[in-house]
């Protein structure tokens, strides 16, 4: 017997879904109508939460990354889904450090917290973070926890943490020198 390709081994929490088959059109449409499933992991003071969508659908060599998951901020009031990363993350702290370099230096401060382990609950008590644009300083810490785990679980090395917060830590160096 051949062997079988892309077998994985991982518990799955399922939920049955019957669906008829139907002509080509018509079963695309109900197929298209299917619920996103997730996981609610973080509530936002503004009533969006940060969700988990889990697997992420990363490959490596060819075989899917079953521990990846994508990292959402939702909005139940008109259910849009945002896959924020990275990017969106350092790009909303440059914008903060344009407005109030301070206030950013702070966040990012409460961000080093996050990322060696603090729960962004515990930091946003003490903090008393400000935002000076974007979004709030909220999101930005409760969202990089689950991405840091994200990346935890792709990179245990830790190599993938590290290369967002290296160039955080550089963005905070960079407004700490134009405040001297």
């Amino acid at each position: 017997m051949k062997k079988r390709r892309k077998i994985y081994k991982h518990e799955i929490e399922l939920t049955n879904l019957r669906i008829e088959n139907r002509p080509r059109e018509e079963f695309r449409k109900l197929l298209e109508r299917i619920k996103y499933r997730g996981y609610e992991v973080e509530q936002l003071s503004d009533g969006r939460k940060i969700v988990i969508t889990k697997p992420g659908g990363k490959f490596t060599f060819g075989k899917i990354k079953r521990e990846d998951f994508m990292v959402w901020v939702y909005n139940s009031e008109d259910l849009t889904l945002w896959l924020i990363s990275h990017k969106d993350i350092y790009n909303d702290l440059e914008e903060k450090g344009k407005a109030n370099p301070r206030e950013t230096i702070k966040i990012i401060d409460a961000l080093e917290r996050v990322f060696n382990g603090e729960d962004p609950d515990s930091v946003l008590k003490d903090a008393e973070l400000s935002n000076p644009t974007g979004e709030p300083p909220e999101v930005l810490l409760k969202a990089y926890k689950w991405i840091w785990g994200q990346e935890d679980c792709n990179y245990p090395e830790g190599q993938g943490r590290e290369m967002s917060m290296k160039g955080i830590r550089e963005l905070r160096d960079k407004l700490r020198r134009a405040l001297e």
